[in-house]
């Protein structure tokens, strides 16, 4: 069935997008695999293209869009090349600025906002911790007032699985201000690459999503001034589940474009390849198959599309959030699966974008809180 949510203005950013897609991302995705990053040249040429301003207000270079859309066209374009780079520039511009932009100060955004919209500066966030996993109340992080009276903050603790970690210039962090009043103590706080005694550990070696530099964070009494301080002290906790349902959205939007687009490849494949003299295609077992894959992809595309609606109209709960980015996943390792099935032991070679895919897509079950959390949420909301 035909998707109804873009106009001509989102279909044309759709084609600059795939346009810098073949341009810039495809001849170098070897190597971004095999530096396992995103080469800041590349984040510099999505800067130019615009790509990291689109919800940034104007007097901060960036182009003050409120129509969620664009962020799911880009989302949904750069999921189709790969997971990776889909994540790395969604955790920089759709997850980590907004809170820049809903809770910084004005010199904060002024001060940070202009070289994030131009690829300059790389964010990325630091919620998940080693001993907590999806449990972001019970971080451990602490940060506590310098005791000299000069309102510093000094900041302890360490993050793990934090996309972009390792090349970041700007880390949003959550840290614990208040030990006795649980979720209600904890802060969010922007370290800069250079403070002493924060450190990066080296890219985690990760079954897939190789382009991803994903890395440890560590903070060792780590003095930053109070205006690091991000948004009112003890509201953090508050921020992140305000703002985890755009992450959660935005893992749907990408899940179900890459399972679309390697499905479409395979089908392809099913037409070419031949066995027993005739395409694999239209063996009846292979042919059942491929019409369950595509009906699974597209009623799920449907409802990810009215979660984007619902965003962009500012009416988008956490629950239905919580549906779009379990289900998604649930989709997209499912449809994956039955595609490297189809191509037979091709699938199992890495040189096919078949095997990258479903090695990639797996974790997407695990981050932006777990599918059994997620599923936890709409139990809750069930009055279960």
């Amino acid at each position: 069935m035909p998707r109804n949510i873009y106009d001509e203005d989102h279909e044309s950013f759709r084609a600059s997008v795939k346009e810098f897609v073949e341009r810039t991302l495809v001849p170098r995705a070897e190597e971004m695999i095999r530096e396992h990053r995103i080469p800041r040249e590349v984040w510099l040429e999505a800067g130019k293209q615009g790509f990291f301003g689109l919800t940034i207000p104007e007097e901060f270079g960036g182009a003050g869009v409120e129509d969620y859309r664009f962020n799911a066209v880009l989302a949904e374009e750069l999921a189709a090349f790969n997971a990776a780079t889909a994540s790395c520039f969604g955790i920089h511009s759709d997850i980590t600025a907004p809170y820049v932009v809903a809770l910084g100060t004005e010199e904060q955004k002024q001060r940070w906002l202009p070289k994030v919209v131009t690829g300059e500066t790389i964010l990325s966030i630091g919620m998940t911790e080693p001993s907590g996993g999806s449990d972001l109340a019970a971080l451990k992080t602490t940060a506590v007032r310098a005791d000299d009276g000069s309102g510093d903050w000094v900041i302890n603790g360490s993050k793990t699985f934090i996309t972009n970690g390792h090349q970041c210039d700007l880390a949003v962090v959550a840290a614990r201000t208040d030990p006795t009043k649980g979720a209600k103590g904890i802060s969010l706080f922007v370290l800069e690459a250079g403070d002493a005694g924060f450190t990066k550990g080296n890219p985690l070696d990760k079954i897939g999503q190789p382009e991803s530099d994903t890395s440890e964070l560590f903070f060792d009494d780590v003095r930053v001034p109070a205006d690091r301080l991000l948004g009112p002290e003890g509201m953090g906790f508050v921020a992140m589940m305000q703002k985890l349902p755009q992450e959660r959205l935005g893992n749907a939007i990408a899940n179900i474009a890459g399972a679309d687009q390697i499905l479409r490849e395979t089908i392809a494949y099913t037409k070419e390849r031949k066995a027993f003299g005739q395409p694999i295609g239209t063996f009846q077992h292979n042919k059942f198959k491929i019409a369950e894959l595509v009906t699974k992809v597209e009623v799920t595309q449907a409802y990810v599309d009215d979660c984007v609606t619902a965003h962009a109209q500012g009416r988008l709960t956490a629950v239905d959030a919580a549906k779009a980015k379990w289900w998604a996943a649930e989709v997209q390792c499912g449809v994956l699966d039955e595609c490297v099935q189809l191509h037979g032991g091709y699938g199992f070679m890495t040189e096919y974008r078949v095997a990258r895919a479903w090695r990639d897509a797996r974790v997407h079950k695990i981050w932006a809180g777990t599918n059994e959390i997620m599923k936890e949420l709409i139990g809750r909301d069930l009055g279960l």
